[in-house]
């Protein structure tokens, strides 16, 4: 956690790029770059990459840019610039399958629930564009349901949050006894204790659906990133990895 390297440097400057040309697009670049799930119009298979350089306000972009800067310099230094380069994009993208999968997985038990119920197909389409859906279903099938559907294929995800929890398990496994001090805890809390603690939040968060920061957030995508993260971790490290960097 001291200076800025140089991969981590440019992904920075990416990013901010990215935000302030979304302030002057608006909704337009989030329908360009923004990852949204494959049964929506807006998308195209770059948003799995895009998305990770959207990101959704100030605090959103502020708090991943220092968790980048943070984390992810002494990591590079580890790995090797190309090396990290792999990494990151991987945690992302894994970030983005998981995310993917599990949305798929709503929409289908959502959809399904919908058919099983006596809803046309004709009418779910509408539910599915518009949001709007006759009040004698719910009779049959409660409103989240339909809610959750709509938002299923409507939400988009944003945010470099993947890639970045793939750098903390990373950081983790690499420096599990570095002690974290953070604005929001008294102590100092080890990177081995806080770092799973977090991922153990997010999947409580995620199955639960209540989420101790606000809605809104794709607590799979951080999931995945940080699963890939480790993946490829524990077989570099197994490998040696230190011996074998991609400069």
């Amino acid at each position: 956690m001291g200076r800025i390297t140089e991969t981590v440097k440019v992904l920075l400057i990416i990013n901010v790029i990215f935000f302030v040309g979304s302030q002057f697009l608006g909704d337009y670049a989030y329908q360009l770059f923004a990852l949204w799930f494959f049964e929506n119009d807006n998308f195209m298979a770059w948003q799995f990459v895009s998305h990770m350089f959207m990101h959704g306000g100030l605090m959103h972009i502020v708090f991943n840019m220092y968790a980048l800067w943070a984390f992810g310099g002494p990591i590079e230094q580890m790995l090797g610039q190309k090396k990290f380069i792999f990494f990151y994009f991987s945690a992302g993208l894994g970030a983005a399958f998981l995310h993917t999968l599990v949305n798929y997985i709503e929409f289908k038990t959502g959809y399904n629930a919908l058919l099983d119920a006596g809803m046309s197909m004709g009418s779910i389409e509408q539910l599915l564009k518009t949001g709007e859906y006759s009040t004698a279903i719910l009779d049959s099938v409660p409103r989240e349901t339909l809610q959750g559907l709509y938002q299923s294929v409507n939400t988009p995800a944003v945010g470099a949050s993947g890639a970045i929890y793939g750098i903390l398990v990373a950081f983790g496994m690499m420096f599990p006894n570095v002690e974290l001090f953070l604005l929001f805890v008294p102590v100092p809390i080890k990177a081995k204790f806080f770092i799973p603690a977090l991922i153990l939040l997010d999947l409580f968060s995620g199955l639960t659906g209540y989420s101790l920061f606000g809605g809104g957030i794709a607590h799979f995508a951080h999931i995945g990133g940080a699963l890939f993260g480790f993946i490829m971790m524990w077989y570099w490290k197994k490998n040696q990895f230190n011996q074998n960097r991609w400069d």
